[in-house]
């Protein structure tokens, strides 16, 4: 089964929106900085730019905090016991609590995409066009993400000072009328979505904003060939071997290299090359393969 990534808490909201007093050269320079990496999260995962950049603004004081500064972190997510990263001790809801430190802040606004698209409590939220700032940050409040009771109004209120709606729309996912963005999954740590009935690829590279013949070659597949419904889609390359938790697999009736490799996150050369996999060795139901 696919594994989603566990969600993780975030750090309390502890800038306000810009005031008289406060300097707009900072949330502006912010904006132009990050505007690129939220568009790109909204491609991805289907969440407004606009809320990206409106809660980086608040949650990182528009990227001068100490935890944006010293550690990329723009959303205050903190470490939790699957963190294996560097860590930060800062003070918030309870003294000297533990704050993951990223790479850069590109990590820092992907992590935060993955924990609304894997919070049960936020699903709702992507059933909203990337246009609905104003229900994706009354939603946000009215699902807990921050304890502030006027959380989404200073949302709101920097989204509509900032013109921070400009970065959404035609920039965002791209949705048939009707159609509910897919929710990515991260199996291997690669993203792919479920293949659902009626779906081609197609439609999927429409909503992602990618060229087709891509999404064909991160998935291994020609033109003539549709996967069939419930099939994972990656959205980035496969990697060359399985997870640890996944060392082999024993093949099933109705298995192929293809289907194993889409399920495993795991390509196709690399798969058959570990297991000595050719015409004359093909895979076979019962054989153990190795998958990393």
């Amino acid at each position: 089964m696919p594994l989603l990534l566990v969600s993780c808490s975030v750090m309390k909201p502890v800038a306000q929106a810009p005031t008289q007093s406060q300097p707009k050269d900072a949330f502006s320079a912010y904006i132009s900085k990050y505007s690129g990496m939220a568009v790109d999260q909204m491609k991805q995962y289907g969440i407004p730019a606009s809320i990206t950049l409106a809660q980086g603004l608040l949650e990182s004081d528009a990227g001068r905090s100490t935890l944006a500064t010293k550690c990329n972190n723009h959303f205050g997510i903190k470490c939790h016991s699957d963190w294996t990263g560097k860590k930060m001790y800062h003070d918030d809801d309870e003294r000297q609590e533990c704050f993951r430190c990223y790479k850069d802040a590109s990590d820092s606004y992907r992590d935060h995409s993955l924990f609304l698209v894997n919070g049960a409590r936020y699903q709702s939220l992507f059933k909203l066009g990337t246009t609905d700032y104003k229900g994706w940050a009354k939603g946000l409040k009215a699902a807990g993400y921050a304890t502030s009771p006027t959380y989404a109004d200073k949302l709101i209120e920097l989204i509509e000072r900032y013109g921070l709606d400009r970065y959404d729309g035609k920039n965002g996912v791209r949705l048939k009328p009707g159609q509910i963005p897919h929710q990515p999954l991260l199996v291997n740590g690669q993203r792919c979505v479920r293949l659902r009935e009626g779906e081609t690829l197609k439609d999927i590279a429409r909503e992602y904003g990618m060229q087709l013949s891509l999404l064909r070659r991160f998935n291994e597949v020609d033109r003539k060939f549709t996967p069939p419904v419930g099939t994972l889609v990656f959205l980035e390359r496969k990697k060359s071997r399985a997870d640890k938790e996944h060392r082999t697999y024993k093949v099933r009736k109705g298995d192929s290299l293809w289907s194993i490799s889409q399920q495993f996150g795991v390509r196709m050369k690399p798969l058959a090359n570990r297991n000595n996999l050719s015409d004359e060795n093909p895979l076979s139901v019962g054989m153990t393969l190795l998958l990393r």
